[in-house]
């Protein structure tokens, strides 16, 4: 995929000369609003009204075609009857014109019917070279400029400003709350897009066009469906080149109901967890809600994404210095231990009923010692431990500096280039800091939660540089795999067969084809044995009755393998041999899985094992390429880390060798390019640190390249 920004949708982000087809005098009509945007914001370009039936439109000449204007728009709004807009899209690609705004409606928001309709308009779109935003778009605004064809109410009830964020929404309301949010907060916004039906030009096309200018420091998204996920990556890269963020609101958190295949990978790994993976390798964060969107707007656009994690908390109330402390801790943000040094000097400033710690409480003695505010500040300022700092303001009125707080707080902010949160119930007390351009929040909780975003946002743009993607293994891409006997599934010896080969270590094993050479195995695999019968047909053997474990005599093994050879035949199932296995031990099964995702790429899970996997649902997602680290910070999230890392006096788990399989899982699948759709390897049983691990059982499903 090219992903460079289309030229012809950078036009319509900054258009010379618009017209308007389907021009209304009316300026609460779709087709009259954006006419009456464009004049009301000063848009300095060429207004083109189209409407045959007047003369002029809201004090412009309405012109009776695109073919009678006397020059070519660089983008035409399309508000008209569904059943006119092909027509009007032919006439824009004969008149030249590279972009629509299709406002119009009744297309694959509707069903069946408009999906076809929609489909039809695009094909011809396409064919005849013009890009369509929409259908069924809000549409587009650059505040910069007053090009804001859009239609929506907001901008007559929330005035815009001119600032250094982009919101990409496939969503009209979810794009005007979140600028009616930050244009209550001060914060200006430059670009908002709504994309409607996205049906050829997507969200995230439409939001590398936002990205591409350099003014624009934060991109907040709101995606619906995320169609083009490859697009998103460049938007990303584009933002993470310059220090900028991309914050992302995605909905529709529930699986997507298609089939599961039969590994693990695809019962638990659905499209949205998937999508949080996604964001994650390419350092977008993910919003839970329209408040988590904007919510560090206001700290990104002050200091830009810090990874430090230590806060120190100031006030004038010892309450909310500990309701600070209470909203830090379940977050995992620290509260940083003052040096020695710090804590001699606060004693000399504040008063001795004071405390000088984290947090730090000034008392009411700020009401009658107004420079104590600005020379703590400056102390905290100088301590090695500070890497964030939130200032409590719970009261404040007459008998307080407040205007003086607010230029300390701003000065602090520049002098350290560190992050500063204020909060403050009264908006006359947040005003007056905002208007230092410090960042400020009503609530604590809110405050806290911004900073903890922030910090957390940074590392993950950090990990975002570290996994640079990387060409895929050539001995891996020239591995021949054996077609399945039945099926679309390797059986388990041609599964472990590729696996070896991709350097996951495996349980010594032989497969066999008669009780002679099974004796034989077991003898040399020392005499304690798993049984299994191999069979293409049969991905899952347990659930048969295929799988003896245990097996401890020679009696039990020629026991077990006639089980194997008749069970099987019982089913109907080809028997490609009997698989020997030595019986090993160890402290902990994991499961792994990967799978090949059109979109995505190489997609692995890794979890807790055992037959409770998809019950517990305690996994981690990577998206290709990751590191053997990444996987060891992912497990040490999981809900079993504190087992893992050892309880009791045990010895803490081999993770290194759960990251090493997960990592080749992850190049065998990439190296093979779709010929595998899918790889369950469950269990992996890993020792204690140091003693290694092994691949029990696995299955590799082909895909459609095989």
């Amino acid at each position: 995929m090219d992903n460079a920004c289309d030229p012809r949708l950078q036009r319509a982000f900054d258009p010379r000369c618009v017209a308007i087809v389907g021009a209304t005098e009316d300026r609460n009509k779709v087709g009259g609003r954006p006419l009456h945007y464009l004049q009301r914001f000063g848009f300095a370009g060429r207004i083109y009204p189209l409407n045959p039936k007047r003369d002029a439109v809201q004090g412009l000449k309405a012109w009776a075609s695109l073919a009678a204007l006397p020059e070519t728009p660089d983008v035409a709004i399309v508000a008209v009857g569904q059943d006119q807009v092909p027509e009007v899209i032919r006439q824009c690609a004969a008149r030249g014109i590279g972009a629509a705004v299709v406002m119009s409606s009744g297309f694959g928001e509707t069903g069946a019917e408009g999906r076809a309709r929609q489909q039809a308009l695009v094909d011809d779109a396409r064919r005849l070279g013009v890009r369509m935003i929409g259908p069924n778009a809000q549409g587009i605004a650059n505040f910069a400029t007053g090009a804001v064809l859009n239609f929506s109410t907001m901008f007559m009830e929330v005035p815009p400003q001119d600032g250094p964020v982009a919101i990409v929404s496939q969503s009209g309301a979810a794009s005007v709350m979140p600028y009616a949010m930050l244009r209550e907060r001060g914060v200006g916004v430059r670009y908002l897009v709504a994309s409607g039906n996205d049906a050829d030009a997507s969200v995230c096309e439409l939001a590398l066009a936002a990205a591409a200018d350099p003014a624009i420091r934060v991109v907040l998204l709101y995606i619906e469906s995320l169609a083009d996920p490859a697009m998103l990556a460049e938007v990303a890269r584009v933002v993470r080149a310059r220090g900028a963020a991309v914050v992302a609101l995605k909905s529709g958190r529930s699986a997507r109901g298609a089939q599961a295949a039969a590994s693990h990978t695809g019962a638990m790994v659905n499209d949205d967890v998937v999508v949080d993976a996604f964001f994650e390798r390419h350092g977008i964060r993910r919003a839970a809600d329209v408040h988590g969107l904007v919510n560090t707007t206001e700290l990104l656009l002050a200091t830009g994404l810090q990874p430090a994690r230590r806060l120190v908390v100031m006030s004038h109330s010892g309450a909310v210095g500990v309701l600070c402390a209470d909203a830090a801790e379940p977050l995992g943000l620290p509260l940083a231990e003052l040096a020695p040094a710090t804590v001699q000097s606060l004693s000399t400033i504040m008063p001795s009923f004071a405390t000088a710690q984290n947090p730090v409480d000034l008392t009411a003695g700020l009401l009658t010692n107004g420079g104590m505010y600005a020379h703590t500040l400056e102390v905290l300022a100088a301590d090695p431990q500070a890497d964030m700092f939130l200032i409590g303001v719970p009261v404040a009125g007459e008998g307080y500096d407040v205007a003086g707080m607010a230029r300390d707080t701003a000065h602090l902010l520049r002098s350290t280039g560190r992050p500063v949160a204020v909060s403050a119930p009264q908006a006359a007390v947040r005003e007056a800091f905002r208007a230092e351009g410090v960042p400020t929040f009503p609530h604590e909780s809110d405050a806290i939660e911004a900073l903890d975003q922030l910090s957390r946002h940074a590392l993950l743009q950090q990990q975002a540089v570290r996994r640079a993607a990387r060409p895929p293994s050539a001995a891996l891409a020239a591995l021949r795999l054996p077609a399945p006997a039945a099926g679309r599934f390797l059986s388990e010896a041609a599964s472990l067969a590729a696996l070896a080969a991709a350097g996951v270590p495996l349980a010594p094993h032989r497969l066999c084809h008669s009780p002679e050479e099974a004796v034989a195995a077991w003898q040399a695999l020392g005499g304690d044995a798993v049984v299994k019968a191999c069979s293409s047909a049969l991905p899952h053997k347990s659930e048969h009755g295929l799988v003896f474990v245990g097996v401890a005599s020679e009696a039990a093994l020629h026991e077990a393998y006639r089980l194997c050879v008749e069970r099987t035949a019982a089913l109907g199932a080809p028997l490609e041999g009997v698989i020997v296995a030595q019986r090993v031990h160890g402290r902990r099964e994991f499961a792994l899985g990967a799978r090949h995702d059109a979109r995505f790429g190489t997609v692995v899970m890794v979890s807790d094992g055992g037959k409770y996997v998809e019950a517990l649902a305690d996994f981690a997602v990577l998206l290709h390429p990751f590191s053997e680290q990444d996987v060891i910070d992912k497990l040490q999230r999981l809900r079993i880390a504190p087992v893992l890392a050892g309880v009791r006096g045990e010895a803490p788990v081999d993770l290194d060798v759960v990251a090493r399989c997960a990592v080749a899982l992850a190049e065998l699948v990439d190296a093979q390019q779709g010929a595998i759709a899918s790889v369950d390897l469950n269990p992996l049983i890993a020792g204690s640190r140091g003693e290694g691990g092994w691949a029990v059982d696995a299955v590799i499903e082909m895909g459609a390249l095989s």
